[in-house]
């Protein structure tokens, strides 16, 4: 398994997890990867990262996680490069996803585990994480890489736990 940046060669691989996670109705997550259409694949493939800071937003990477062997993708992670205020709240450094089918089988916390060797490279050493403490599943990969709750806020009358690991 391998985390890899979306090129061409992997198209075929990016239309069939989105087709799957969209067909499900559920919010996908990293919301980076939801933000445009991706049947236009060039202008998604340029959506799906932000180089310089906006007013709102930070720099970020996108990657998708590849399992090799079956030559799927399995999920995706979005990386901060900083947190501003919102993202200090609720959003945190890393945002991950696993698509549907390939739950429960472990990928969400070796995905962590790759993005946060990516966190390393980017000069970041203390990443926060935070997820909806209703999703467990989650809790449970970010606690199984390290991640120290702090404390639990509301955000829109969700429940958002906050994690911090330390590289």
């Amino acid at each position: 398994m391998k985390l890899v940046k979306l090129e061409e060669k992997y198209k075929d691989q990016l239309f069939d997890m989105m087709d799957e996670w969209c067909g499900t109705g559920e919010k996908i997550v990293p919301y980076a990867i939801r933000v445009t259409d991706y049947h236009d694949f060039e202008k998604y493939r340029n959506s799906i990262e932000l180089k310089k800071p906006s007013e709102n937003h930070v720099p970020d990477s996108t990657y998708f996680c590849l399992d090799e062997e079956r030559n799927i993708f399995v999920g995706a992670v979005n990386i901060r490069h900083y947190l501003n205020e919102s993202l200090l709240l609720n959003g945190g450094h890393i945002g991950d996803g696993i698509r549907p089918s390939e739950r429960r089988k472990g990928y969400a916390t070796a995905m962590i585990g790759l993005a946060l060797e990516e966190c390393k490279k980017l000069g970041i050493d203390k990443v926060l994480m935070v997820c909806d403490k209703e999703n467990i599943g989650s809790a449970k990969s970010i606690i199984n890489n390290g991640g120290v709750l702090e404390n639990e806020v509301v955000v829109d009358g969700v429940t958002e736990q906050r994690y911090w690991i330390t590289l």
